[in-house]
């Protein structure tokens, strides 16, 4: 064996070893090496030690998205978010990024129904910069007029170009609104266009004062540090602020539906567009994962019974999902979307759906294509894990939605299921009457007018 082929072979049994390593690790649970505190002030610190590099992310979470506004005010999250960037009185506008850009690191925001969250990836060394900052904004922001409406005309750009101008987008929107009737889940995250447009600045400053406090948020942070120099200085930046008042989380949750609810918008598009939106509980029920189950049979991959039978077999469409939003505060809905191939109509696509979630109700699930899916679940929970930045985002999204313990129930949950509780919850949550239909009829893009004979002609001015 030649000294390159050696140093192969020794890399590739590191590699071997390195993810044998991370595989026991990872089974090991997150309760095993977790360590969750408390500052003085009541806020939830979550610590992950990692190692593996000099690297870490330092993130806060607030417990605080569309779901926690009310009617005529939707938007207000998001819009938040985008003015915590604004500037503190030791801070300046869009001084936040630039620092730490300069201190090698990445960072950025987002919002959801359920949560608004900021990050920095940085070295582990730069830690005290993204501490300082963080705790800066969460309660010594600046609220300018000039800013708040310069970033509302920002926002409602940004809608009409990822909603309005979308005719996908603009679909799951409206089957959202109608699916649910009295949840927050009702309006969509980014608010609708009437309210942005009635939004003020007292509007924002109240919610900012009401939200933006210790006991509505909690920091993960996962990496390279040691808890015993790391947490006294959280204690010192964090813990002097008050920790004011926890907003109710409890919100209206919509009675069982008694009928299917159909929705059809006609925009602008080259091809039709499905969406079957079916109401289902999320990891406060068991019931849950074996509904992770069914979506990684029905549509992981292109061996999945959907991809097999309505693009290869049928050529019905050009592509089709299944989406199980698990990690909701509040149960949510579980998604078909799909594609009609061009000269099919979404009523065949939505026929041939229907079929294969007859076969699933009928017909057990053999054993070789369960062991596959929850292998697939298994490969993608583990691999989802082997970056920091993806394991304080699993902390967190368990924390917002259950309590990140409930990490270490996935892997045995999804083990347990078995083809009679596939065909039992199938039969349960997957029926027309617990459904909203969304059909996406495309039309023809609008032809300019020509002028009409004998119309003045507009010249263009010789330069």
């Amino acid at each position: 064996m030649t000294h390159s082929a050696k140093a192969k072979g020794g890399a590739a049994v590191l590699l071997l070893l390195a993810c044998l390593l991370f595989t026991l690790e990872a089974r090991a649970g997150m309760d095993e090496r977790v360590v969750e505190t408390v500052l003085s002030n009541g806020m939830k610190v979550i610590l992950l030690e990692n190692h593996k590099a000099p690297m870490l992310t330092f993130q806060v979470w607030y417990r605080l998205g569309s779901r926690n506004e009310v009617w005529g005010k939707t938007g207000l999250s998001h819009m938040l978010e985008h003015m915590m960037f604004k500037g503190t009185q030791k801070i300046g506008p869009e001084e936040f990024s630039r620092i730490i850009q300069e201190q090698g690191g990445v960072n950025n925001a987002f919002t959801s129904q359920d949560l608004t969250a900021y990050f920095e990836n940085l070295s582990a060394d730069r830690v005290d910069v993204a501490i300082e900052l963080e705790a800066d904004r969460m309660r010594n922001l600046l609220l300018r007029e000039s800013d708040f409406r310069t970033e509302r005309m920002v926002v409602m750009e940004e809608r009409r170009l990822r909603t309005e101008d979308s005719p996908k987008a603009y679909l799951s929107e409206q089957v959202e609104a109608t699916a649910f009737q009295t949840s927050p889940y009702h309006w969509p995250v980014i608010g609708w266009m009437r309210d942005l447009a009635d939004l003020t600045l007292e509007d924002l400053k109240a919610y900012y004062q009401a939200h933006y406090n210790p006991s509505n948020a909690f920091l993960v942070v996962v990496g390279d540090f040691k808890k015993e120099a790391l947490l006294p200085k959280i204690e010192q930046a964090f813990g002097a602020h008050s920790s004011g008042t926890a907003p109710n989380q409890e919100k209206n949750v919509d009675p069982p539906q008694l009928g299917e609810r159909r929705v059809v918008v006609q925009k602008e598009a080259r091809l039709p567009f499905l969406v079957m939106g079916y109401h289902v509980p999320n990891l406060r029920e068991p019931d849950s994962y074996v509904l992770e189950l069914i979506a990684a049979l029905l549509a992981k991959g292109k061996s999945s019974r959907l991809y097999q039978s309505l693009v290869r077999e049928k050529r019905l469409a050009l592509d089709v999902a299944a989406d199980h939003s698990l990690l909701s505060r509040d149960p949510n809905l579980f998604s078909f979307t799909a594609t009609p191939l061009p000269g099919k109509e979404a009523a065949e696509v939505e026929r041939a759906l229907d079929e294969e979630i007859a076969r699933l109700q009928r017909e057990p699930v053999g054993k070789y294509e369960l062991e596959k899916a929850k292998n697939q679940l298994e490969a993608a929970f583990i691999s989802g894990q082997d970056a920091i930045f993806k394991q304080a985002m699993l902390l967190a999204q368990h924390e917002i939605a259950l309590g990140w313990k409930a990490i270490d129930q996935y892997l045995p949950s999804i083990r347990k299921v078995s083809p009679e509780e596939i065909q039992r919850v199938a039969s349960r949550y997957l029926i027309p009457q617990n459904r909203t239909v969304g059909v996406l009829v495309p039309l023809p893009p609008k032809e300019e007018k020509a002028p009409q004979p004998g119309s003045p002609v507009q010249k263009q001015p010789v330069r």
